[in-house]
């Protein structure tokens, strides 16, 4: 996986749910606190997730098959959306069960210490994973709002830890005061509640994770910014005189396929026309370096059929001539 992948990111949520999901689950043994269960599920299940995580980065390292002939990029898009099935079954759905069961049931807190001690120090060590999330992501963020980082990013490791590492945080938050709610109150409905809300907010989560994966999973066009520099790219200004129409698509997070249909001269020769499709797929590459599947069409542009109802302009990446 690359650096831009977020490993780092990834790794560091990792050790911290795994640490944190052992310490839920000792408190929840010793209290009795459901949304101590239901939090340690809920670490348990991210800490599933950014080993799915590793594991499609992995697998979309593998060299291309003449079955699979533009590589294995899309395997991190699978995952990612795998990751967010889990944190809707898994997390949510198991939370809301248990916060249902406790407001129906609920049971007095004791040895009050362990689950507040504990969701202290996950969140301490949720913080910690957090912040090298933002960390990361900040380094190809750009001026993008988080928003928009996460609704654009190709790559869908470091949403998907920024997400998890944020529904962590307020789902302690949740806990906590659900667990001192109950323990002020004496009543336990107080503790079913937090886990409820703790259910809700990783359902919604969830829902988000899915649909921006679904998008990639799909195929998204390259950014505003990169079908730019691949316009200007193939433009010579003397055997290519112009972009007809063109399309971009991910092939996955660091490859993209560029297929364009160019307007040369009407009096070009052959050889002239392939040294100045070779020169653009040269152009494009050093633009954009991500460019790695490239096909070149050339044309010789015709007002007639654009004013006969074929603009070309009308497709992503056209203009008029």
């Amino acid at each position: 996986m690359s650096a831009s992948g977020g490993t780092k990111a990834i790794v560091a949520a990792l050790a911290a749910n795994l640490a944190i999901a052992v310490a839920k689950f000792v408190a929840f043994v010793f209290s009795g606190s459901s949304s101590m269960l239901a939090e340690s599920v809920h670490s348990l299940a991210d800490s599933g997730n950014q080993g799915l995580l590793l594991l499609g980065g992995k697998k979309a390292q593998r060299e291309a098959t003449p079955q699979h002939p533009f590589g294995y990029g899309r395997e991190r898009y699978i995952y990612a959306f795998l990751v967010s099935i889990v944190l809707f079954t898994v997390g949510g759905m198991f939370a809301i069960y248990e916060g249902y069961e406790k407001i129906h049931e609920p049971h007095a807190i004791s040895h009050w210490y362990w689950p507040v001690g504990v969701l202290l120090f996950a969140i301490v060590a949720e913080s910690f994973s957090f912040r090298t999330a933002i960390k990361e992501s900040n380094e190809i963020r750009g001026n993008l709002s988080w928003s928009q980082f996460i609704k654009r990013a190709k790559a869908p490791e470091l949403p998907v830890v920024l997400l998890e590492d944020l529904g962590a945080l307020i789902g302690l938050v949740l806990a906590l005061a659900g667990v001192g709610l109950a323990l002020l109150t004496g009543n336990g409905v107080w503790d079913g509640i937090g886990t409820l809300c703790i259910g809700i907010l990783l359902i919604i989560i969830a829902l988000v994770l899915a649909a921006e994966t679904k998008s990639l999973l799909l195929g998204e066009a390259a950014g505003t910014e990169d079908v730019e520099k691949i316009k200007a790219a193939l433009v010579d200004g003397d055997v290519v005189t112009g972009v007809i129409h063109m399309r971009t698509l991910h092939l996955g997070p660091e490859e993209l396929l560029v297929a364009a249909k160019i307007a040369v001269q009407s009096d070009d020769t052959a050889s002239e026309v392939a040294r100045a499709i070779n020169a653009a797929e040269a152009r494009i590459r050093e633009a954009v370096p991500i460019a790695r599947v490239i096909y070149l069409e050339p044309d010789i542009y015709s007002a007639a059929a654009a004013a006969a109802g074929t603009n070309p302009a009308k497709s992503p990446g056209g203009e008029d001539h």
